[in-house]
Order: structure tokens, then sequence, then C-alpha cells
């Protein structure tokens, strides 16, 4: 199994699937695995736009930021 994460510049928005064929992208064999690299990517100047994963997964900008968020909600919960 595969997850691609797409990035791009922030202010970038909706992949289409002309772009998609353009851009790079980081490949991980879970999806917890790409999630943390989105949330790497949104660290910095970039942002994660879509992940993909050959089981039919596919999130959004605005999906993968509310998964990163309601997980850092998880984990401040686990720690207080």
């Amino acid at each position: 199994m595969a997850y691609r994460v797409y990035s791009g510049p922030r202010g970038a928005e909706v992949v289409s699937p002309l772009e998609k064929e353009k851009m790079l992208y980081k490949e991980f064999g879970t999806l917890d695995q790409a999630l943390g690299w989105a949330r790497h990517v949104n660290a910095t100047r970039r942002v994660a736009l879509l992940i993909e994963g050959d089981d039919g997964t596919r999130l959004t900008k605005r999906e993968i930021a509310n998964a990163l968020h309601h997980r850092e909600n998880e984990l401040i919960a686990e720690r207080g």
C-alpha cells in the first residue's frame, strides 16, 4: 500500500488531474506516515494539498487540515 502526499506553495488550492501529473510528491507506506509528512510540510512555507492512497483514500487540503487538527487535540487530551 502506498500513500502519496502532494504539496505546493501556501495559498495553492485544488489539485486538478493535469496539475497532479506534473507535481512532485512524497510516498509513504501508511496513512499515519503520510499525515506526519503533511504536518511537517504545513509547518514550513508549503502546504499539503492532497493525499492519495492505492486503497482509494483521497484527502483534500481541507480534510488534511481537519485530520491534523483532530490528531493534535487527541494528543493534548492524552497529555492532560
